[in-house]
């Protein structure tokens, strides 16, 4: 079996959102961005934690998983926030700009049935922190057709930790992987 995919997040996952008082976490540092379709003028900030690029390496190094960026960041995931990670150009699930007021618009993640028909019959963990109880039964009605799905959902004020990583490798380490020699291939759908 090919590697699992390894479906990534950008906001709250590496971003954090800001707890009430406005704090962010101490482990991650301020960086005004400018993502395509944004003047230089008008720059984005974010905060990251530089130790999540060796963290993310070290998994892709071993080969149990292939990486994607799963995000609304699309394209500007591996070409803005990628690099300030020390993370080479990974594919990207390209979701659309849905027209929504809530990321639960049917009562589960609006990216689910993209990345659900991008995925295919292909086995994923994916790592988001806005899953709903719909969404844990999702994956576990794919895991229960062979479908190896795992989801994992870090705390949106303090993002991913090495806890992740760590499940991420025991749980890809169970499947019967052959580990692939190179981050990147997309089963179907764009991929940069």
């Amino acid at each position: 079996m090919r590697p699992p995919y390894l479906l990534v997040d950008i906001d709250g996952v590496l971003i954090p959102f800001p707890d009430a008082d406005g704090s962010i976490p101490a482990t991650h540092a301020r960086h005004d961005v400018v993502p395509t379709g944004r003047s230089v003028d008008d720059p984005v900030t974010v905060w990251l934690n530089q130790a999540h690029g060796p963290m993310l390496m070290e998994v892709i190094r071993t080969g149990l998983v292939t990486p994607v960026w799963c995000t609304s960041w699309r394209q500007g995931a591996t070409t803005v926030i990628g690099p300030l990670l020390g993370l080479p150009p990974l594919p990207y699930v390209d979701l659309p700009r849905p027209e929504i007021t809530t990321s639960h618009p049917n009562g589960y993640l609006w990216k689910r049935d993209h990345v659900d028909a991008w995925l295919g019959d292909a086995p994923a963990v994916w790592i988001d922190d806005d899953f709903t109880s719909l969404d844990h039964a999702w994956a576990a009605e794919r895991t229960g057709r062979g479908v190896a799905t795992l989801l994992l959902q870090p705390d949106p004020h303090i993002g991913l930790q090495a806890e992740h990583l760590a499940e991420v490798l025991a749980w890809a380490g169970h499947l019967s992987v052959v580990p692939a020699s190179e981050p990147g291939a997309s089963p179907g759908a764009a991929a940069a």
